[in-house]
This record gives structure tokens, sequence and C-alpha cells, in this order.
């Protein structure tokens, strides 16, 4: 790795075996009401949709909420029907009810004396289909609606988590360089992908099941209240019980969801990093300890899970425990209610489908809480990546320069990635148009810094660096990168063929030009060779091409760009001698009027560069041509003896 990384950490990764920047599980908990406000803020823009959907479960719910008092009346018709078949014919049902009074029997006189029935007459099946026929009709509405509604609500939270999604997109994209450099790959693709991903399932399981117990437990209690106010009053001990429980449970939960979706990201980050470093692993022999180092985060993951499930787990069977002890009150009152005639025995019998319906949506919100608060802790950490600083926006208005402009001077720059750790101080530098800048130097002295501040990926903190007379802040990011191209030391190729890689700075390239481009690079003598030739597919890593041949594919797609200003940091080092000196020529071309900037390490490979600049400890310490500088005797000439020969006798080691 250049030695521009110096002062921080290397891009993707935090300390060996730590997590980044990642704050250690659990450290503490975020606040549950206004991430999920915030959560629920996320579907604005469907409000209509979704009083929509609050309508179609208030259908629903009502139809499911009449259908225990139509079944309630069947029962009636076929009890009444029952008893008349055991009164003589002729009596009247005030004569039966007198005559068990008479003969001491007041409790079954209390029974009848709410029934109505004719003595006799059995039962009447005609009403009884009526009444089948009308419950039929009101589950089957109420299955329509409830589907209808599901249905409109599966496309709000889609369209939703699809915008939230856009929106993180949109977010990395306006981040700073160095948020890259502290967090882990790992850790911000599980927040990317994994979190994104349990808010959308959170969100679907849970919020048509909350429009539907709470218009239920509110359709079910004032059915409750009209058949009896008492038996209701009993049922309305579930609600404090519930929410106790609920509370108490959550508040121990919410911590360890947090905790676990935090470690869920180390995690993701340790396996990212240990797969795209296997041969790496392999080579230094340190499978165990990699193990070791998973078995040891998975653990983690393991006991922050297991401890968030079990302890939101209790809510379910609290619930139920709750609901049993109200259906025992609800059933020896109701019975007592029948026995003094008070009710009737198809009140009682709808009383307790209610107390049923009212005491499941209960349970259903409780074991709710176990999802919600896993949603709400994946919300929080998206919502804190949302909430990231961003880069410094460009300038409003921004300003341009002449397309052709390419000279680029650095005046009085200092820049440091720590704020007590200074790395550049008062840089002067300047370069002109088709000339070529050759920066040199050892490990850590800011070479790649150099070519990050030209780009703007990190902003000067004093000084300026202008391009064509015009300080480059004032330009917009993308202006300016438009008009760099760059060769980096670490090749980078997308999923795609090698025509579709080479024409990634310019997909309006003509089949000509992308030609032309590979031919220069020297792409066009061994892409022939490949099955598919231009059309080879690349896969995820291009393992299909060798390093050297990969780094060729990059260097054609410079040349395509056909840039004003030209950056190569070592982009030369992944191949043979021979190719090296291939491409020098090519360079050499592509140099011609352009500003170039070569960051070097082999010293061959910059002989004729107009100007080297040598840097220790972010200064230019030396600058010149190779001859004067070899002159000079100084640290270039150290560096060049360093490589080329051995040590001078009586001169000190330059390695040293």
């Amino acid at each position: 790795m250049s030695g521009a990384q110096a002062g921080r950490p290397a891009p993707g990764r935090g300390p060996r075996g730590g997590p980044g920047s990642v704050a250690p599980p659990g450290e503490k908990a975020q606040n549950f009401g206004p991430s999920a406000k915030r959560l629920l803020g996320t579907m604005r823009a469907e409000r209509a949709l979704l009083v929509l959907v609050v309508v179609l479960g208030a259908l629903s719910v009502t139809l499911n909420v009449l259908g225990p008092k139509l079944l309630g009346e069947g029962t009636n018709l076929v009890f009444a029907g029952f008893i008349s078949l055991q009164v003589p014919d002729g009596m009247t049902k005030q004569q039966v009810i007198d005559g068990l009074i008479a003969s001491g029997n007041q409790q079954q006189a209390d029974m009848l004396a709410p029934m109505e029935f004719t003595p006799g007459a059995g039962i009447d099946f005609a009403a009884l289909g009526r009444i089948l026929l009308i419950v039929l009709t009101v589950y089957v509405l109420a299955a329509i609606f409830g589907w209808l509604q599901a249905r409109i609500l599966n496309g709000v939270v889609q369209r939703s988590m699809n915008k939230l999604r856009i929106q993180v997109e949109e977010k990395i994209h306006r981040l700073p360089l160095s948020y890259f450099d502290r967090v882990q790959r790992g850790e911000l693709l599980s927040r990317v992908t994994n979190d994104v991903d349990n808010i959308g399932q959170t969100m679907q399981q849970t919020l048509s099941q909350v429009v539907v117990s709470l218009l239920t437990v509110i359709g079910v209690l004032v059915m409750m209240f009209v058949i009896s106010p008492l038996l209701a009053v009993i049922a309305l001990v579930t609600i404090p019980l519930t929410i106790v429980v609920t509370v108490v449970v959550a508040k121990r939960s919410q911590k360890l969801f947090v905790a676990q979706w935090a470690a869920t990201g180390v995690l993701n980050a340790r396996v990212e990093e240990t797969f795209s470093g296997h041969s790496v692993v392999k080579v230094f022999g340190h499978q165990r300890a990699v193990e070791s180092d998973f078995r040891g985060e998975n653990e983690e993951v393991y006991k922050a899970s297991f401890g968030a499930q079990f302890i939101s787990g209790i809510i379910m069977p609290s619930m139920m425990f709750i609901g049993n002890l109200v259906y025992v009150a609800i059933a020896v009152v109701g019975g007592l209610q029948v026995a003094n005639g008070l009710m009737s025995i198809g009140d009682v019998q709808a009383f307790i489908q209610y107390s049923r319906q009212f005491t499941q949506p209960l349970s259903q919100l409780g074991s709710m809480a176990n999802l919600l608060q896993s949603g709400i802790a994946s919300a929080e950490r998206v919502f804190e990546l949302l909430d990231e600083q961003e880069q410094t926006p460009d300038a409003d208005p921004a300003e341009t320069v002449d397309p052709s402009a390419g000279e680029l001077d650095f005046a009085s720059v200092a820049f440091r990635y720590s704020p007590d750790k200074p790395l550049i101080d008062d840089l002067a530098l300047q370069a002109h148009p088709g000339s070529t800048v050759a920066i040199v130097g050892p490990t850590g002295a800011g070479k790649t810094t150099l070519v990050n501040l030209i780009m703007r990926f990190y902003d000067v903190d004093a000084g300026s660096i202008s391009l064509g007379g015009l300080d480059t802040r004032r330009m917009t990011r993308a202006d300016l990168r438009s008009r760099t191209g760059m060769v980096l030391q670490d090749t980078w190729l997308f999923s795609g063929t090698i025509r579709e890689n080479i024409a990634y700075g310019r997909p309006d390239a003509s089949e000509e030009e992308i030609v032309e481009a590979a031919t220069a690079a020297y792409v066009d003598r061994f892409v022939h060779a490949l099955p598919d030739g231009y059309d080879t597919m690349l896969d995820d890593e291009a393992t299909n091409l060798s390093v050297g041949e990969r780094q060729l594919v990059t260097i054609a797609r410079a040349f395509l760009a056909d840039p004003r200003l030209l950056i190569l940091d070592e982009a030369t080092s992944s191949v043979d001698t021979r190719t090296e000196l291939l491409i020098q020529r090519a360079m050499s071309r592509l140099r011609q009027d352009r500003t170039s900037f070569v960051i070097a390490h082999r010293l061959s490979t910059i002989r004729d560069a107009d100007l080297i600049l040598v840097m220790e400890h972010g200064s230019i310490v030396e600058q010149g041509d190779h001859d004067s500088l070899l002159a000079a005797r100084g640290a270039y000439w150290r560096l060049y003896n360093a490589q080329f020969e051995a040590p001078v006798e009586g001169e000190p080691d330059p390695v040293h």
C-alpha cells in the first residue's frame, strides 16, 4: 500500500480483530419512540393508501366482530327450540314459568324467562338457516376486506423500503472518504442489506396486525359492553396487565436487540475481510486464528440474539396466561348470570368468543413487540448512517474552467487526517500542461494523500489547489473528476464484459474508440486469445484474467476517458518487465498535452519525468529532474542507491 495511507486506517478496515468504528454491542440503547415515529414518517407519501388500509381493516374487523353475536342468536334459537319440545303443547311460556316457580324451581324459571319459545314448536330451521347464511356472508366479506388490506399494505411497505434503500444509496455517495476509512465494509453492508431487510419484514408483519388488533380490541370491547357491562369490566383487567408486561419486557429486550444487530455487523465485517483476503490467510497459516476470532464474534451474536429472543419471547406466554385467567373468570361469572336469568345462554356463548377475540389481539400486540424491538433496532442503525456528516457541499453557484485547462497549482497546502497528527504542511507546487510530475518517497510520506487532495476525496485544511487558476473547491466534484483519469495500484473491475469495463468512464464510446484504447494499452494483444474476445464476461473479482491483464484493462479505461489530468499510482507494478516497457511507451503518448502525476516506488519508471518530487513526512524535501537529484546526493539519491546499487563505501546504509 502506498505511503499516503499513513495516519489513517486502510479503507474498509478497522484495527486488526476489532470492529472499526462500531460501538461495542449493547453499549447503549437508542430511544424507541422517536425512532419508531421517524420510521413511520418514511411512509408519509403513502398517507392516502394508509387511510384506505385503516378503512378496510375497520370494515373487516366490524364484520368479524358481528359474527359471534349472530352465532349467539343462532344458539338461542336452537336452545329455545330444544326447550320447547320439553314443554307440553297448549301451554304458554308464562304458564310454564309460573309452574316452575310453584314447584320451587326458581332458578330454572329465571333461565327460561329471557328466552323466546313456543311450547311444542321445536327448532325453527328456516330461521336458523337464515342466520347461518348471514354469518357466512359476513365472514366472506370480512376475509375479502382483509385480503385487500394486506395487498395494499404490502405495496405501501415495499415502496417505502425501496425509497429507503435509495436514500441509503444516495447517502453513501455523499459521505466523505473518511467515513469509509473508519467503518468496516462488512459493517456498512450489514446496515445496507440486513438492517433494511429486517425493517421491511418488521413493517410488513406488524403494521397490518397492529391496525387489525387495535380495531378488534375496540370493536370487541363495544360488543362486550352491549352484552354485559359486568363481564366487560372483568375483561378490561387484561389491558393494564398486558401493558405492564409488555413495557417491562420491552425495556429489557431493546438493548439486546441493538446489541444483536451491532454484533451481526461486526461478524459480517469479519467474514467479508476473511473471504476477501482468503489467500493471504492461507499463505500465512492464520486459519486457526481467523476461526478463533469468528467463533468469538459468532458467540457474541448468539448471546445477544438468544437474550433478545428469550426475553421478548416471554411476552406471548404471559399474555396467554393472563387471557386464560380472564377466560375462566368470564365463564364462571357468565354461568351465574345465566342461572339467575340475567343473560341468555347465547349471549354467554357470544361473550366467551368475544373474550377470546379480545385477549388474542392483545397477545398478538405483545408478541409483535418482539418484532418491533428488532425492527426499530435496525432502523436506528440505518438512521445513524443517514445522519452521518456528509462531505462539504459543492459550491453554489459552481464555477468551471476551459475544458483544455491542465495547470495545477498547490499554494501553501496543509492537511491532516487527525487533528493531532500533521501530515502535509505548507506544500507549494506547480504542474504545467503536458508535464509529468513524479512523486516518490518512503511509506507514509503522503504520496497518495496528495492525489486524494487533487481529486477532492479530502479537502485541504489550509491553502488551495487550483486548476487553470480556479480553486477546485469552487468547482463541482463531478466537474473536477470528469477531467481526471486514474490508474491505481489495486485494480478494480466490475462484473461484466471486458468491453463494458474499458468503456466504464465513457459509456457512449464507439466500438472503434474502445478497440483503439485497448490497442494502446496492449489489451488487444491478449483479448483475442479469450473465448469471447471483448465480450468475455468477468466475474466479481475478474479471476479469469491475470493480475497484469486486469491492470492493462484499467489502463485502457484511462486511455478511453481521455482526461486532462492523469494520475498513475504505481500503475505498472503488477506487470512483467516486457509489458512494463510497452506500457511506458503507451503512457508517454497518453501524457502528451496532459498534466500527469505518477506515484512511483520503482524509480526506473520515472527517469523521464519532467519534475520529481521527493516527499518525507508530508513535505517536499527535494524536487528536480532525475539527473539533478542524483547529482545532489540527497534523499532521492539515497532511495535510488537503495534500489539499484550496493551502499557506497563510507556512506551510511540508505535503508537505515
